[in-house]
């Protein structure tokens, strides 16, 4: 079970910059589809990469799916010469992201994300539009049915704008 509370913690506490996105943002915007894990699109800055690597440090991360033993360094450095990595973590897996299919980097989805508060956390979202545009890059079978699920919340939202 994934540990979500921990998750956003430690990102927040070190203050590293991210945008949600995947399943859980699909979540933050209505559907009712649950994820298992935390998928973000993290800004690829020297000093992002530091904060990043500071904040799960503790949890352990290792890429998910591969043979226990295998050598692996946790590293600023290791986040430099990457771009996505699939982990494991103590407290549940996490996918971060330099780009995103449809989406671009972090610097391209911090235009199009709303500022959330999720588990007592300020959280930067990718907004329903961009969740939807790039669920339909993606292209998966998952996607076309939760982009159907998007739409539909949508369409509810514009008939009946929240009261300001």
């Amino acid at each position: 079970m994934t540990d979500f509370n921990t998750l956003f913690a430690m990102l927040s506490e070190t203050g590293v910059e991210y945008v949600l996105v995947g399943g859980l943002a699909a979540t933050v915007h209505g559907s009712s589809r649950l994820t298992q894990d935390v998928d973000v699109v993290y800004r690829r800055t020297d000093e992002n990469l530091d904060r990043l690597q500071r904040a799960l440090e503790p949890l352990r991360p290792y890429p998910r799916g591969a043979p226990p033993g295998l050598p692996f360094e946790w590293s600023a450095a290791t986040l430099k010469r990457g771009l996505n990595f699939t982990l494991t973590t103590a407290a549940g897996p996490i996918d971060l992201l330099g780009e995103l299919v449809g989406g671009g980097s972090y610097e391209s989805l911090a235009d199009r994300s709303v500022d959330i508060e999720l588990f007592g956390r300020p959280v930067r979202c990718i907004d329903i539009d961009a969740l939807i545009e790039v669920k339909r890059a993606a292209g998966r079978p998952k996607d076309y049915e939760v982009i159907a699920e998007l739409e539909l919340l949508r369409e509810e939202r514009s008939q009946y704008p929240a009261a300001e």
